[in-house]
């Protein structure tokens, strides 16, 4: 298994909009994509512009692919409630205790 992590930091005030446009624009299109397992949004406690996604993959290939054919578009959409540009950090998941993510070796 894989993981994407996105850190976003919103303009002020725009954290609603922000997380609207994640569902309504970016969670369906991950969710067709070829080995998406699942999506968590996250909303910071202490920092009320900063909001994570933390996508699980099948394989890094796959991740990659989304990477590189689907996410570009997307970033651009949510550019426009954006204070800086996106940072993405890629991890293997060691394990989980999430019932869809199964435990085990990394791909």
């Amino acid at each position: 298994m894989f993981a994407r992590i996105v850190d976003f930091v919103s303009s002020p005030g725009k954290t609603r909009i922000l997380n609207e446009t994640i569902q309504r624009k970016l969670l369906p299109i991950l969710r067709v994509q070829p080995g998406f397992v699942d999506e968590i949004v996250l909303e910071s406690d202490v920092e009320p512009d900063r909001v994570l996604t933390l996508s699980i993959w099948k394989t890094r290939e796959q991740a990659e692919l989304y990477s590189q054919e689907k996410y570009p578009a997307l970033k651009e959409v949510l550019l426009a409630s954006l204070e800086t540009d996106p940072v993405v950090r890629t991890f293997n998941v060691a394990s989980s205790t999430t019932r869809n993510i199964p435990a085990g070796r990394a791909a």
